[in-house]
């Protein structure tokens, strides 16, 4: 009876104070980011940003990107994509694209299948319940119909995202979408140690810095376009496409933002927690 009573406290009076608290905490979180933060002018992308279904303002910057460089046959493939809900490719497929997505979570697959049954049913859509290796992500892209040029990959899995990028030789995306590591601003390099049964603990053991994504992806011959404003994700163009369309320099010095606001702890902090050394195994200056 005592617990019942204690619960119904919970739930009629707590939970909406603090909900309220939240949002007020969030609310001055945005405009302490706002106050701070640098709008630069075109051509960086920064202004371009917003969110129909993104997790941030990426459906903006994706957007943005595709009116510089135009597309081709309008096919992406994306993986980390949880229930699709909150993805890079959402937004694509409500305006026609094809895509793939692969997600390893069971849970979360089976509510993508729900929420996506449209799509999947006429084969726009195709979505693999996988968990993502270097060794097996080749496999799970080619034998499911995409292969050679697309115009977009985007990798979110929260841990091994350099090596998989690293390892991607049957598709050749014109732009890749990538999350990295914000807690480390340039020059600083830092890579995960690639751990093919790696699933993230919440902690910053994950990714890679901006400047180790600039470094892979001028070694796989994408140049660096941009960032969005709350440290989330790295935007990849072929040089052959950038041309004089992008900022100068193409530099993680120039394009990094540090983390925001937007899914992440309010009022701004080094990214996530630390619970162990990680060590820098990788870096060219050690």
């Amino acid at each position: 009876m005592i617990k019942r009573f204690y619960r119904k406290i919970v739930d009629y009076w707590l939970k909406p104070i603090i909900l309220q608290l939240d949002n007020i905490n969030r609310k001055i979180s945005l405009m302490m980011y706002l106050q701070s933060a640098v709008i630069r002018p075109t051509p960086y992308l920064d202004s371009f940003g917003y969110k129909v279904y993104s997790q941030n303002d990426e459906d903006g910057i994706i957007e943005e990107i595709f009116k510089r460089i135009g597309v081709t046959n309008k096919n992406f493939v994306e993986f980390g994509v949880q229930d699709g809900l909150e993805s890079n490719g959402h937004f694509l497929l409500f305006n026609g694209w094809r895509g793939l997505w692969i997600d390893g979570n069971e849970e979360y697959f089976l509510k993508l299948k729900e929420y996506f049954s449209e799509p999947l049913s006429t084969k726009q859509l195709i979505a693999i319940n996988a968990f993502i290796t270097a060794e097996n992500i080749n496999d799970l892209i080619g034998k499911n119909g995409f292969n050679g040029e697309i115009d977009l990959l985007s990798i979110d899995i929260d841990g091994n995202d350099y090596w998989i990028w690293k390892a991607i030789k049957c598709i050749q995306p014109r732009v890749v979408v990538i999350e990295y590591n914000a807690k480390f601003p340039p020059p600083c390099e830092y890579i995960m140690e690639y751990n093919p049964n790696h699933i993230w603990d919440g902690s910053d053991k994950f990714g890679a810095s901006l400047k180790s994504l600039e470094l892979l992806g001028d070694e796989l011959g994408y140049r660096l376009v941009g960032t969005n404003t709350n440290g989330v994700n790295a935007f990849f163009v072929k040089k052959d496409l950038a041309k004089n369309l992008f900022p100068e320099p193409p530099t993680s010095e120039n394009l990094y933002h540090k983390v925001g606001i937007a899914g992440y702890t309010a009022f701004f902090s080094n990214g996530h927690p630390t619970k162990k050394y990680i060590g820098n195994k990788y870096s060219t200056k050690i």
